[in-house]
């Protein structure tokens, strides 16, 4: 990946996170490991997400669904919170894990609403 492409990326997370939080996104995936940090900026960022096919917030809703139906919790409270910014509503949240439950199972439906709980008055709270 070239420098333009992590650029492209850091710009598309920040525009999901706010300006106010890509330091600390990068800091969480840089402190596990810098090269993860940028991989996840340059590829997940500025070449996944940042494609023309669907918009953002198409894009959010199903990066929900199929971390509940991984049960992949961290990344999917970080991804509650990118729908909610990329123009989701909570209801719109809420109703996809009625989808993870029809085709993932009711726990991990459950495992799900209960992460999107936590990030919905997080939000709410600031």
């Amino acid at each position: 990946m070239n420098d333009e492409q992590y650029q492209r990326g850091v710009e598309q997370f920040a525009q999901m996170v706010g300006a106010e939080n890509i330091d600390a996104l990068r800091e969480r995936f840089s402190s596990l490991s810098p090269d993860f940090e940028r991989a996840v900026m340059g590829v997940v960022g500025g070449e996944i997400w940042s494609r023309p096919g669907l918009d953002l917030r198409t894009r959010s809703l199903c990066s929900i669904a199929l971390l509940a139906g991984l049960g992949r919790i961290s990344a999917l409270e970080l991804n509650v919170e990118m729908a909610l910014n990329n123009g989701a509503t909570e209801e719109e949240i809420v109703e996809v894990f009625f989808q993870v439950a029809a085709y993932a199972g009711f726990a991990a439906a459950w495992d799900g609403l209960q992460r999107a709980n936590v990030v919905f008055e997080r939000m709410k709270a600031r």
